[in-house]
């Protein structure tokens, strides 16, 4: 089984919304079987709703993300985790330096799909524009990770 972790902000936009692509898509392939699929936020607040643009988007698509509930990086055990994948870069430099220990598992998601340009902008406090655009760039990046399993 592959354990996926998905790492942004504050575990209401990016992360949620890669998280729950992901595991969508998954079942749809029908290989859910194969994965174990999270998010949590370095942050993040536990236990508090994705935003209204990103439950509205992921809406858009046909997948239901209401019942997200955000989570604390500090509340999970990230050396259980096979790939941590995170939005940003700086994501990324946070944990390899606060977790040393599991620094060989830990990408950007761009960076592990192999694209150059390693972020993916946060939508957060913006309209819903930004929001679809943000899950057009998860969709398409979980796509490609989905193909390297």
């Amino acid at each position: 089984m592959n354990k996926i972790m998905f790492v942004c902000t504050a575990n209401t936009c990016r992360s949620a919304m890669t998280h729950h692509y992901m595991q969508w898509k998954v079942e749809k392939l029908g290989i859910e079987k194969n994965f174990l699929i999270d998010s949590c936020g370095i942050y993040a607040n536990t236990g508090e709703k994705a935003t209204y643009n990103a439950i509205l988007a992921m809406k858009n698509i046909g997948i239901p993300m209401d019942n997200h509930r955000t989570k604390s990086i500090y509340d999970v055990d990230l050396k259980d985790y096979d790939l941590i994948l995170c939005m940003t870069n700086s994501h990324k430099q946070i944990i390899k330096s606060s977790y040393s220990n599991i620094k060989n598992k830990v990408y950007t998601l761009k960076e592990y799909i192999g694209e150059k340009d390693t972020d993916i902008k946060d939508p957060y406090g913006y309209g819903n524009i930004e929001y679809e655009n943000c899950l057009k760039e998860i969709v398409y990046c979980v796509d490609k990770l989905i193909q390297k399993f």
